[in-house]
């Protein structure tokens, strides 16, 4: 049996590419029959490379990067909440792994270290974003102890619909 060593560190700059080609690889599959096949077609590894150049530079969010044998295999972002109805609240802005290290509970331990980092920064509730149709992703949010608050954010992607629904999770009365 081969034994993992799994880390989680804050990302750099220098991780950029890495989080972003993450990302990407995680849409395509994850994305499936959700988001136009055409469009994670043309999906480019480098997409989400200024994004977080900006975030991590410009302290906005939090990333940091699960490893397994110290090879990067899932990102996470998170942070104080972009929504100003939501003022002092924490936002979990996306959680993506590798698409062959799905199940394998690093998701839970990325979710764990974001939902423990929050407590400590303060915030006492937090929310995230989830395509309606991600049954999978919502599941795993329901498991952990997020609730659906039927808020609703759509956006078009090759005039394809999409609807986000919003969870929300109270920091305090969460168990670790």
């Amino acid at each position: 049996m081969k034994i993992m060593d799994v880390k989680i560190r804050k990302a750099t700059l220098k991780d950029v590419n890495v989080i972003s080609n993450i990302y990407a690889l995680s849409w395509k599959s994850a994305y499936k029959g959700i988001v136009p096949q055409k469009y994670l077609d043309v999906l480019k590894c480098n997409f989400w490379v200024s994004s977080f150049q900006n975030w991590i530079n410009n302290n906005i969010l939090t990333a940091q990067l699960i490893s397994e044998n110290k090879t990067p295999v899932g990102c996470f972002a998170y942070g104080k909440a972009r929504d100003v109805n939501f003022a002092n609240w924490g936002e979990i802005v996306s959680i993506y792994l590798l698409p062959d290290h799905f199940r394998k509970g690093y998701g839970q331990k990325l979710l764990q270290t974001a939902i423990i980092d929050m407590k400590l920064n303060g915030y006492e509730n937090c929310y995230l974003w989830v395509l309606k149709e991600n049954i999978k992703a919502r599941d795993f949010y329901e498991f952990n102890g997020f609730i659906c608050n039927n808020d609703e954010c759509t956006c078009e992607i090759m005039k394809r619909q999409l609807v986000d629904v919003r969870y929300i999770l109270t920091l305090n009365n969460h168990t670790n």
